[in-house]
């Protein structure tokens, strides 16, 4: 995998967003901290991403260490993703960046919940 900021690795900011700073990461793993497990849960909750774009980031995640996909059916195989200890420590940061959205990034008024 090609680093994004290849020239930047001395940077622990830099290496966190080569895991976390594609679009959409975040928020995947802002909802399989709110419960929604399976793919097509996350489809739903995640108005607006493309199943493609859902499977890309959910296999990133994986391949990082930041979800674990575990199968719950064999016929036909089904799966659901559950976040990893490494994935869990980001709560923090999800956290900080729930605070800072709702202090320095305040929803447009034609935005409902």
């Amino acid at each position: 995998m090609t680093r994004m900021y290849d020239q930047q690795q001395a940077c622990p900011i830099a290496r966190s967003l080569d895991v976390l700073g594609d679009r959409w990461t975040l928020l995947v793993i802002r909802d399989l901290r709110r419960g929604h497990s399976k793919f097509a849960d996350l489809l739903v909750s995640l108005r607006g991403i493309s199943p493609s774009v859902l499977s890309e980031r959910l296999q990133s995640l994986e391949r990082e260490g930041v979800v674990e996909r575990r199968f719950y059916s064999e016929h036909p195989p089904r799966a659901e993703y559950v976040l990893t200890a490494k994935g869990d420590a980001l709560a923090p940061i999800l956290q900080a960046f729930s605070a800072w959205g709702n202090e320095s990034a305040p929803r447009p008024p034609w935005v409902t919940a």
